[in-house]
């Protein structure tokens, strides 16, 4: 069992802190906005007043922040982790952010013998709350070996992916082919409402074919009910994908579909449903369908 400080009890990080708490791990949480922690010291956990007193103590250091900025302000600075951390210990980037961002932290965190992995997570809310995520790890292997026990109280598949930054290559893949997935149900479930179908019947069906997709099981509730209360908010994807298309330009590989699907998120950022679920793309299909979406 580790010392784990936690930092960022939000959507995402609040129940994974809850879950290495059950799996017996001391953790000890912080949050930028306080009133985060209640959940956390429920199980057992204990919350700290800053970064500092967090990681003070700490074998494991967990971030789990928006993005890149974010993820600077957390680590950098003299209030946070590279100048707090004890030198050996584990620095866990769950967060998903731009590969640099990730290969320049592991170079800075490594002149304070500090080690790094990048190890952002696929599963929404819900994967988070059932301990069911998918992690996708860039770092040294040995790192990798010696979080492995950490990495899976949160996840299920938890996965070796190659050096710094390579986490997050992976994540920004992840992100691609759920925005495609998403999009593409979300005009098939205008497709289906407009020919008469029944759409719950319809997707029932769908889903156990080859259309058949987590995204699709994951999310049927709320297209069939149109609720998007966020599991994963849409202005959230906006800034995976950027860092997809980014990464795919600096790698020279085209993302056509890609770009479209970027496109489509930025325009539901720009109509202000950035705090909806992701899957609040329908919105778009239905206003370029006609329907009177409120």
């Amino acid at each position: 069992m580790a010392t784990i400080a936690f930092i960022g009890l939000g959507i995402m990080g609040g129940p994974m802190a809850v879950n290495l708490a059950k799996a017996g791990h001391t953790v000890v949480g912080w949050n930028r906005s306080p009133g985060r922690a209640g959940a956390l010291i429920a199980a057992g956990g204990k919350e700290a007043a800053s970064i500092a007193e967090a990681v003070r103590d700490a074998d494991v250091v967990i971030t789990m922040v928006p993005a890149s900025p974010q993820v600077e302000a957390v680590a950098y600075g003299p209030d946070g982790i590279l100048e707090n951390a004890r030198r050996g210990a584990l620095l866990i980037d769950n967060s998903s952010i731009t590969p640099q961002t990730s290969i320049d932290l592991a170079r800075a965190a490594a002149d304070k013998g500090i080690r790094v992995l990048d190890a952002p997570v696929s599963g929404g809310e819900a994967g988070a709350v059932e301990g069911v995520l998918s992690i996708m790890v860039g770092g040294d292997k040995a790192d990798f070996d010696v979080a492995r026990p950490v990495l899976e109280a949160v996840g299920k598949t938890v996965v070796h992916c190659g050096p710094h930054g390579a986490g997050q290559t992976v994540k920004a893949a992840n992100q691609l082919i759920v925005a495609v997935n998403l999009e593409a149900v979300a005009e098939a479930v205008v497709f289906l409402e407009k020919s008469g179908v029944d759409l719950a019947a319809a997707l029932e069906v769908l889903g156990g074919g080859l259309a058949g997709s987590t995204v699709l099981a994951r999310k049927k509730a709320n297209f069939l009910a149109r609720d998007y209360t966020p599991g994963f908010k849409l202005e959230l994807h906006h800034k995976d994908m950027g860092n997809a298309l980014d990464a795919a330009r600096t790698a020279g590989a085209p993302l056509p579909v890609g770009a479209a699907a970027a496109q489509l998120i930025a325009s539901a950022v720009a109509r202000g449903d950035g705090a909806l679920d992701h899957s609040a793309l329908l919105r778009g299909v239905e206003l370029l369908s006609g329907y009177g979406v409120e």
